[in-house]
């Protein structure tokens, strides 16, 4: 991210950051936590924190991306507002990373996932993970007919019947993602082949999901749980989720990520938070309500989630490291506006 760039998103944030919602606590708060999540994911299981830990948490809900330009704000003016940041896209972690602005989290909450889903300088943990798939219509797609790469969605075949969320961050990230193993040339041509393909685009993943219950379109690039949630509502519903190959770019494991701030005040509860994240109640949590991935060692996904290996070395299932990503998403999303995929 440019320095101009950098300082003009700045200035928007903090002009809009009266619209972020703060809920529980106060000034005196144990711990201050700025999530990249939605208050309706969270706040419950923060609320089950406090009940158990006896600590209070104040929370600043937002876009990851805004909070973590807030966060770099704040401590170039040498403030420490934020505890805890949870971040939903891994590039706003990688960015605050790269800039310094995280801690070094305790030996023992990094020892809870396998070494694959948190940082190699112990600077932030993964503690949920949605892998990237196609859904599809299983009234309208033979499963035999399911390519094993997401390179193949660009075929002739599917011209058409493919849905995707060009402006949605995890369409975002999983582009970074593939910048990062398969290099800009590569990525770059794939995006304009798929938009050659005529493509049907959505705004999210959620719409993604619902148009193809609906048969409205065959396909979609989505993150796994959207479609396990519409299951959940409908079992009728015609949709499955096809994993590609587990080298392939369109099987990345996006991870949800937590770190402490550097020069955190409150340092000791916001390890706790973590480690409550990171425990059975709060690994549960994210596998039953929104089946999400749990990524603590010993930790189980929803009945009806296919397993997937952390530990391994032998696929990306572990993601692509924060660090990574940093800096990349306006390069990504110059992408895809140069491919000519802008919603």
């Amino acid at each position: 991210m440019s320095r101009s760039h950098y300082c003009a998103r700045v200035a928007a944030t903090l002009a809009a950051i009266s619209l972020i919602a703060a809920s529980c606590g106060g000034d005196d708060a144990d711990i201050t936590l700025y999530s990249g999540r939605s208050d309706e994911l969270i706040q419950p299981i923060i609320d089950e924190f406090e009940a158990a830990s006896g600590l209070s948490v104040e929370v600043k809900f937002g876009n990851s991306a805004d909070l973590a330009l807030l966060i770099d704000e704040e401590g170039e003016a040498g403030e420490r507002a934020a505890d805890v940041f949870l971040s939903q896209s891994p590039g706003s972690m990688g960015f605050l990373e790269e800039r310094g602005r995280l801690g070094v989290l305790p030996e023992s909450t990094l020892a809870l996932v396998p070494d694959n889903v948190r940082d190699d300088g112990g600077s932030w943990v993964g503690f949920s993970g949605r892998q990237r798939v196609l859904v599809y219509n299983t009234d309208a797609v033979d499963p035999a007919d399911l390519p094993s790469s997401v390179f193949d969605m660009t075929d002739p075949q599917w011209k058409g019947r493919v849905g995707v969320a060009p402006g949605n961050g995890s369409f975002q990230d999983f582009v970074t993602a593939m910048r990062a193993t398969q290099g800009d040339a590569t990525t770059l041509a794939w995006l304009k082949a798929l938009d050659a393909n005529d493509p049907v685009l959505y705004a999210n993943n959620s719409a993604i999901v619902a148009a193809v219950g609906r048969g409205e379109v065959d396909t979609g690039l989505v993150n796994h749980y959207y479609n396990y949630r519409a299951l959940a509502e409908n079992p009728n519903q015609p949709s499955a989720n096809h994993v590609f190959a587990t080298d392939d770019p369109g099987a990345v494991l996006i991870i949800t990520g937590a770190a402490i701030l550097a020069g955190a005040d409150n340092a000791g509860p916001a390890a706790q938070l973590i480690d409550f994240l990171l425990g059975s109640s709060g690994q549960q949590y994210f596998a039953t309500e929104t089946f999400e991935y749990p990524l603590a060692i010993g930790e189980s996904p929803a009945n009806n989630v296919p397993p997937i290996d952390f530990s391994s070395d032998v696929s990306n299932a572990g993601g692509i490291a924060f660090e990574d990503l940093a800096g990349g998403l306006e390069a990504t999303r110059a992408l895809i506006a140069e491919a000519g995929l802008e919603s």
